[in-house]
C-alpha cells in the first residue's frame, strides 16, 4: 500500500495531466483550487496542506474561496488577482506546469546548511522571495526565510538529540521495543 500510495505521487506530475486536472473532471478552474494540491500534500509524511490551511494565507483562502471577485478561479493564473495566494499562484506562477520551478526551499526534515551557499539554493531562494515581493516587501520575504532558516536549524540540532538518546539507550541495553498497548498512534498521542 505504502508503495503504491508513494508511487502515485512521486512520477513526474508534467507528465500525468491528471494529477492536478482530475481524470473525470479535466477543468482548468478544479486544477486552480487549493484543496486539488491535497489529493497528495496532506498527512504524516506531507504536511503541506495543513501548513497551508492554517497560515494566514489559507485562512484567507477558506474564508474568501467561495466569493468569485476575491477568488475567480475561471481567470487564467497568469492574470489571476487573488485576495490572497492558493498553492497554485505560487507554486504554478503565471501558469507554467513545472511545479519544482517554484517549489519551496526546504525539504522535509529541513536543508542542510552545507546546501544552503550552493549556487541552486541561491536561485531557489532568490526566486521565493521574487514570488512573495507580488504582495509582500523583499525584506519582509528574506526576514521569514532566515526565520524558517533558523527553525530548520532548531530543529535539525532536536533531531540530532533525539538520535543521540535513543543511541544511548541501545547501548545501555534498554532498546527493548515499547509495548503495543503504551505506543504512541503516528500523530504521537496514545
Amino acid at each position: 500500500g505504502d508503495t503504491a500510495g508513494c508511487t502515485f505521487c512521486h512520477t513526474s506530475p508534467e507528465e500525468r495531466c491528471s494529477t492536478c486536472h482530475q481524470r473525470h473532471q479535466f477543468n482548468p478552474v478544479v486544477a486552480r483550487k487549493s484543496e486539488q494540491c491535497k489529493t497528495c500534500h496532506w498527512g504524516k509524511d506531507h504536511r503541506d496542506w495543513e501548513a497551508y490551511d492554517i497560515s494566514i494565507h489559507g485562512i484567507v483562502y477558506q474564508v474568501n474561496k467561495w466569493d468569485p471577485t476575491q477568488f475567480d478561479m475561471s481567470k487564467k493564473l497568469a492574470d489571476a488577482d487573488y485576495v490572497g495566494p492558493t498553492c497554485q499562484y505560487c507554486h504554478l506562477r503565471g501558469g507554467h506546469h513545472n511545479v519544482q520551478r517554484l517549489s519551496t526551499v526546504y525539504t522535509s526534515m529541513g536543508m542542510s546548511n552545507a546546501d544552503r551557499g550552493a549556487p541552486l539554493w541561491k536561485e531557489k531562494r532568490d526566486t521565493w522571495v521574487s514570488v512573495c515581493d507580488d504582495c509582500h516587501s523583499p525584506r519582509f520575504a528574506r526576514e521569514n526565510l532566515q526565520a524558517m532558516d533558523e527553525a530548520c536549524k532548531d530543529a535539525g540540532l532536536k533531531y540530532t538529540e533525539t538520535f543521540k538518546v535513543a543511541e544511548n539507550l541501545m547501548l545501555d541495553g534498554m532498546s527493548e521495543p515499547m509495548p503495543k498497548d503504551l505506543a504512541p498512534d503516528w500523530s504521537g498521542q496514545h
